[in-house]
């Protein structure tokens, strides 16, 4: 025997269709949850305020404007007119170097004054061209040339100071500054020696003229540099004369 269900009819409205309201009512659509915004959050949401986050942020970590300090007008804005030199910010004055150098071209009238704040830069530049030149040659002696001179800087240091014993006013530095300085015949040599022959008389007899030049300038600076050390010119005449003989051979063999 069926099972009879009881169910409830099904009422449509007069038109057949359902109301226009209600459906318009379901259709319209809702829009998407967006979190509730601080009023007093400096953090914009990603939606429309991404220049404004950037400038809030720089000026946040600046301290002010990107375009200079705290003023938006002329005077706000970054000047580099007062920022030193960058070679000046590197310990590098060419007009020292230049006139040190200059001092060294005269042998017989060497001026100290200029050499008492001692400096290196001027001695690389030399050791550089002097390497250089023997690179011209083809000899590579970049290693060998910057051992040497730091040996003989050494090598002179303790010679002085041995002889001057307490009295010694020469510091490594120093020495190191008026052996680089004093190179400057033997760089002059080897920019020569391109041009001469091998092997020949003529390029031992410059070669002595100009170790003889270096040392005469070296001298003359260890000795009016340490001030009344006068009673051993002729020592450390003797060690500036190795140690330039040892770099001319470098040069004219």
């Amino acid at each position: 025997m069926a099972k009879e269900f009881n169910v409830p009819p099904v009422v449509f409205p007069a038109g057949g269709n359902p109301a226009a309201g209600n459906l318009q009512q379901r259709r319209v659509p809702t829009a998407p949850f967006q979190p509730p915004r601080p009023p007093s959050s400096s953090l914009p949401f990603m939606s429309f305020d991404i220049g404004s986050a950037t400038s809030t942020a720089a000026s946040t970590i600046y301290g002010g404007p990107i375009g200079g300090g705290g003023g938006g007008g002329p005077s706000g804005s970054a000047n580099f007119d007062d920022e030193e030199p960058l070679l000046d910010e590197l310990g590098i004055h060419p007009e020292q170097i230049w006139r040190k150098t200059r001092s060294i071209l005269n042998p017989f009238r060497v001026n100290p004054a200029v050499h008492t704040d001692s400096d290196l830069s001027g001695p690389i530049i030399l050791y550089l061209s002097l390497c250089l030149f023997q690179l011209l040659a083809g000899k590579i002696q970049f290693g060998v040339i910057l051992g040497w001179i730091v040996v003989s800087s050494m090598f002179l240091y303790v010679v002085f100071n041995m002889l001057a014993g307490r009295n010694g006013k020469l510091n490594l530095h120093t020495c190191t500054s008026v052996v680089g300085y004093c190179m400057l015949p033997l760089v002059i040599l080897s920019a020569a020696s391109l041009f001469l022959p091998q092997a020949s008389v003529v390029r031992f007899g410059i070669a002595g003229a100009f170790v003889l030049w270096a040392t005469r300038a070296s001298t003359a600076l260890m000795v009016a540099l340490a001030e009344g050390e006068e009673e051993h010119r002729g020592l450390v005449a003797y060690a500036c004369f190795l140690i330039y003989t040892l770099f001319s051979l470098l040069v004219i063999f």
